[in-house]
């Protein structure tokens, strides 16, 4: 599948890996809607890249906010090819800390947004991805989810961030069987260490140690990267059903 003229929703595209796909798509001649709750951050970057992209508020769990911008993609660009989710986040606590015992709600919360959102934005994607007219391979569409290698290789006080992209990799594979007979591919991107808004309250210092971890390159990883595989995977027709890491050979240790 050729990315130009096709239509892909990026969750959390305001910032981060969502905005650099999102950029990549634009660039190479596709359309993006992008999906974010920050308002600001999303109709930032659609103003950036004008006419090829449109800035829907939802929130990723939410079945009716995401539909909206489902139909927006259709209504706006005639049609969809597909979803890269992006939106996520990330709590560090202990399950026994010094303040007490992990937060069931903060818990639950990470599980909502990082493994039910993408779920929930695939599932609701893929209905109308399904109706598509196969291209000359018989293909309908990509789905690109984000794991991380916390998914692998967790630390202490990343139990819920683990569990939530753990539950991703894990379904990965399952989606790509069942959508195999709609000619559709789905395909995770399990990042290491990256540049994005996650890391940036952190001290400079702690950012360059967090970088000199990485065994080659001995650096954060910038989003276009991220950018660039999934590109690679929408172009790539064989890559279905797999979860690539993208982290400099990086083995996160317990702490």
């Amino acid at each position: 599948m050729q990315i130009k003229d096709k239509v892909f929703i990026v969750t959390g595209g305001g910032s981060g890996l969502g905005a650099a796909t999102a950029r990549r798509i634009v660039a190479t001649g596709g359309k993006a809607v992008l999906v974010d709750i920050n308002e600001e951050a999303g109709a930032a970057t659609a103003a950036e890249l004008g006419d090829s992209s449109r800035f829907v508020r939802a929130d990723v769990t939410n079945e009716e906010e995401v539909k909206t911008a489902v139909s927006t993609a259709v209504s706006e660009f005639g049609g969809l090819h597909g979803a890269i989710n992006c939106a996520g986040i990330a709590i560090a606590a202990k399950v026994l800390g010094r303040k007490g015992i992990h937060s069931l709600e903060a818990f639950n919360k990470v599980i909502q947004i990082n493994l039910i959102g993408s779920f929930n934005v695939i599932r609701l994607t893929a209905a109308v991805v399904a109706e598509n007219e196969p291209n000359e391979n018989g293909e309908r569409g990509v789905f690109i989810s984000t794991a991380s290698v916390a998914g692998y290789d967790g630390q202490v006080g990343q139990t819920a961030y683990a569990a939530s992209k753990g539950g991703i990799i894990a379904m990965t594979l399952p989606l790509a069987r069942e959508f195999a007979r709609s000619g559709m591919r789905v395909m995770t991107i399990a990042p290491g260490i990256m540049d994005t808004p996650m890391l940036a309250g952190l001290p400079e210092k702690a950012r360059i140690s967090l970088g000199q971890q990485v065994p080659f390159p001995s650096r954060l990883g910038n989003p276009d990267e991220y950018a660039m595989l999934a590109e690679q995977i929408i172009e790539n027709p064989l890559l279905n059903g797999e979860v690539i890491r993208l982290d400099g050979a990086i083995r996160m240790a317990p702490r």
